[in-house]
């Protein structure tokens, strides 16, 4: 690619919170250090929001409700209708926004998709996601398999999509969660298509299985999730994150797509 010195957002949602994904998102973009510059914002932590001038924002996953009230709500909620509304109306210079987990269930309760409800119970594990007919066209989505396994950790998911909502932005839904046939529970909408710029996942495709496999082997972590979830779930995580058609996968596939796709769309900008 041209050195093009495209601007690059990473929205840190993580409240202060030990994590694993922001460092992952990072070495991603890292990966573009020769056409992107970037800088982290603490938004939750330090109420730090960027401005409109960036190209691509990537917002991360987050302990808590996304249904809080923090300081931060309002000025990050006002940033992102501004990206939108110079995406729809202002200027050709397309701003490219991806949502993770927390940041994805606070957009898609601002657009009224459907309802941010608790689960029964956590949700954890590499588990596996189901295309819908749209996400086997999404380009995010392009040369992963139906179904294909993603990082799942949260507490509160999207249900009841509002399909009238959907179809007055413009929005699709591309991804459900596991079909589960011994149970009578909603499935969860897994990742939505915003619109051509705006997408987002429930789950975390930053997460890499080289780290992540030295994090959970540690004693104190590995007993944590025994402890919360059992040792067949551990051992299932395990064997996922070394299975080369699974974890890796998904990390080498949906964020660089993303930030390709929208690399791509600014060097067509730029020839007009």
């Amino acid at each position: 690619m041209t050195k093009m010195n495209k601007r690059l957002a990473v929205l840190d949602m993580n409240n202060d919170a030990p994590n694993q994904g922001l460092r992952c998102i990072i070495e991603i973009v890292q990966k573009y250090d020769f056409v992107i510059d970037y800088q982290v914002f603490n938004v939750r932590g330090k109420n730090e929001i960027p401005d409109t001038s960036f190209d691509i924002y990537i917002s991360s996953g987050g302990p808590g409700s996304p249904l809080e009230d923090g300081e931060w709500r309002k000025p990050y909620l006002e940033l992102m209708q501004k990206l939108w509304d110079i995406n729809r109306f202002g200027s050709d210079q397309k701003k490219h926004v991806f949502f993770i987990c927390y940041s994805f269930q606070v957009i898609c309760d601002y657009f009224e998709l459907g309802t941010i409800k608790p689960r029964r119970s956590t949700s954890f594990g590499i588990l596996r996601v189901h295309k819908t007919q749209n996400g086997k066209k999404d380009i995010i989505l392009k040369g992963l398999p139906d179904p294909y396994y993603a990082v799942d950790s949260r507490d509160f998911q999207l249900v009841q999509p509002k399909l009238k909502v959907f179809k007055q932005h413009g929005a699709k839904i591309l991804s459900l969660e596991k079909i589960r046939t011994h149970v009578e529970l909603e499935r969860a909408i897994m990742a939505v298509r915003f619109s051509n710029e705006f997408v987002g996942t429930q789950y975390h495709p930053e997460a890499e299985p080289v780290s992540m496999e030295a994090h959970f082997m540690k004693e104190e972590n590995k007993k944590k999730v025994i402890e919360s979830f059992g040792d067949e779930k551990y051992n299932q995580m395990m064997y996922r994150m070394n299975h080369p058609d699974k974890l890796d996968l998904t990390y080498n596939t949906i964020l660089p797509r993303f930030i390709k796709n929208a690399l791509e769309a600014k060097l067509v900008e730029q020839q007009f």
